[in-house]
């Protein structure tokens, strides 16, 4: 099919799916993504679910969004305004009107529009007829209808039919965006291998909008985009939980301890358990629990057993793995939690993300129970936390959680696929047969991590619990200075992770007036913004931190030879209070956003400017 219209090439673009829950906005979002992939841009994905399971058929609460923010330069977030919007009913333009910038482009299902769908999304007239899209493109394309056209000798009934909607939709994106839609039909073939007729209905609804496209002429312009200036490599778009999946396999390997995962299903940290029940080939346990406390018990008790022992959750499932995290401190085993943050505190907004974990992470146990407090910072990266959480755990000997969030959980981006063998080496300390040395609390002199004694191993007798245990020996007590010692040792072991973890980076001068200091999931927006800022001549620098606790050895360097540090975060300021308990000696400025939803440049942008005045 030929492009009649002129191609521009851009630097990148921020496109959103939206729709009803039931439209297939996550999936349209998705294989567009992966089409950016294979077109070898760089790129990062924000599905925005509704805040309600089953919210009202067209009204604002129900619309469902995917944005995809790519690019052919290093894209970190994912993206501010749009630059085109597939709206699919009246509530889907609504509910996004926030995201428009002027001169958007609208592509919108003009037969959704009538009287019941205005009064539901709350229009009190026709916004496609006054002046309420007049700063927009709008383009009013009969995706309904012409769906129903494409699929008219397929049989089906109009229920089924309008399932393919979102693909017509699809085919109009790829053509302003000159993808091959041809590069669709992989999915297509795996999804519905078992059912000819709906990989055919699809290709061809898609191939539908397409040709609508073209022909019709519905564009001025279609749009190019360079590939990005990629790392030579296998790539493949990944989420965070599935990269977080990846990672804990990839440290099984390495480690040569089996992979055993104890969770109960929540949102939204599911998508780990699910990824690693496919992976049985590898020899990978994933177990669904009856509820959270019986997820981490049992993984507590594999790693008793020898197992790399993993437990996935979020924060109201943080909260019922506490009593076991303490178990788990006490006994030094090693076990990793992830924990994919969502708004809180009680069921609060699954849907949504947020930082609010932190300090139930830190001190969220009776009694002085330290542990390890890593976070990711971006999709892919959870790949990579998530390794390093396990090295550290086992060859500590001592819990770690892992911070992600929903956002980067279920947010996407391009993925370098590493090779295992190139990944740190991770050596856990094991206890040999019959050593005559041999003691459950005989520690190692420079991490204080005790030998790792796996059951039936001969001559490695031994016990452990929630009890007390008299240093060395293991035995039960309830002596004074015994127990001062033994916390002061759980305290100092985690202490000196400091050691073998990396020291804080800092992008920028390392003067600059103002610092940036950030966490987790802000790190891509923050980043942007503090590059944009130095290319500008202005004075600041970023330190973005993946290990919390402990801190690196040098964070007091990085905070210190600055005017200002501003900390961001998606809370209260839980990170700021913690750096003012851990390096006291600094005054610290905090900018904090709290609605479920990511921080914008342009927010972030005026605030330092504002600092720096």
């Amino acid at each position: 099919m030929a492009n009649r219209t002129k191609v521009v090439e851009l630097e990148h673009v921020v496109i959103r799916f939206a729709g009803d829950s039931g439209d297939g906005m996550q999936l349209t979002g998705n294989l567009f993504s992966d089409s950016t992939a294979l077109a070898g841009n760089d790129f990062a994905t924000f599905p925005d679910y509704p805040g309600e399971i089953r919210p009202p058929q067209g009204t604002v609460s129900g619309v469902s969004g995917f944005q995809v923010h790519f690019g052919h330069k290093p894209v970190h977030t994912t993206g501010d305004l749009c630059d085109v919007l597939v709206a699919m009913n009246p509530a889907s333009i609504k509910a996004n009107m926030r995201w428009l910038k002027p001169g958007t482009t609208i592509i919108f299902d003009i037969d959704s529009l009538n009287d019941k769908a205005l009064e539901k999304a709350g229009y009190t007239s026709d916004p496609t007829q006054d002046d309420t899209l007049s700063q927009y493109k709008l383009v009013k394309a009969p995706i309904t209808s012409l769906t129903l056209e494409a699929l008219k000798d397929f049989g089906w009934d109009r229920k089924a039919m309008l399932k393919s909607k979102n693909m017509f939709a699809l085919g109009i994106v790829m053509y302003l965006f000159n993808r091959d839609i041809t590069v669709l039909n992989a999915y297509f073939n795996n999804k519905f291998k078992n059912k000819p007729d709906v990989i055919k209905a699809n290709q061809e609804v898609v191939a539908a909008g397409y040709s609508y496209a073209d022909a019709m002429e519905i564009f001025a312009n279609t749009y190019r985009i360079e590939p990005a200036d990629l790392q030579k490599g296998k790539y493949r778009d990944i989420t965070g939980n599935v990269a977080a999946a990846w990672g804990l396999m990839a440290a099984s390997e390495r480690s040569g301890r089996q992979l055993f995962c104890g969770s109960y299903p929540i949102t939204p940290a599911t998508d780990i358990l699910a990824e690693l029940t496919k992976y049985k080939n590898l020899k990978v346990k994933a177990y669904q629990a009856e509820d959270e406390i019986a997820g981490i018990t049992s993984s507590l008790g594999a790693a008793f057993a020898g197992c790399l022992a993993v437990t996935t959750t979020s924060g109201p499932g943080l909260s019922l793995k506490s009593e076991a995290l303490g178990l788990a401190v006490m006994t030094e085993l090693p076990l990793v939690l992830i924990d994919v943050q969502r708004g809180g505190p009680s069921t609060g907004l699954p849907t949504k993300a947020e930082q609010s974990d932190l300090m139930q992470a830190l001190y969220g146990r009776n009694g002085d129970a330290p542990l390890i407090v890593i976070a990711a910072r971006s999709s892919a990266d959870c790949f990579y936390t998530a390794y390093e959480a396990c090295k550290l755990a086992m060859e500590h000997m001592t819990p770690v959680i892992m911070l992600s969030d929903g956002s980067l959980g279920n947010g996407s981006e391009i993925f370098r696929i590493p090779r295992v063998a190139d990944l740190p080496a991770i050596v856990p300390p094991i206890a040999k047969a019959n050593d005559p040395e041999y003691q459950p609390y005989r520690r190692n002199e420079e991490t204080l991590a005790r030998q790792w004694a796996l059951p039936g191993t001969e001559g490695l007798r031994h016990r452990i619990g929630g009890l007390e245990k008299a240093d060395g020996l293991g035995n039960l007590t309830t002596e004074p200075k015994n127990h001062e010692r033994m916390t002061y040792l759980r305290e100092e072991k985690v202490n000196r992770v400091a050691n073998y973890i990396a020291e804080q980076e800092i992008t920028g001068d390392p003067n600059a007036d103002l610092l940036v200091v950030s966490w987790g999931g802000t790190y891509g927006v923050v980043l942007s913004v503090v590059e944009k800022m130095i290319e500008e001549g202005k004075s600041v620098a970023h330190a973005h931190f993946r290990h919390i606790m402990p801190l690196p050895k040098n964070t007091h360097e990085v905070l210190s030879g600055h005017k200002k540090i501003v900390v961001v975060e998606n809370n209260r300021g839980q990170f700021a209070n913690y750096l003012r308990e851990k390096q006291p000696d600094f005054r610290y400025e905090q900018y904090n956003k709290v609605q479920g939803l990511p921080f914008l440049t342009a927010e972030l942008e005026d605030k330092f400017n504002d600092l720096l005045k």
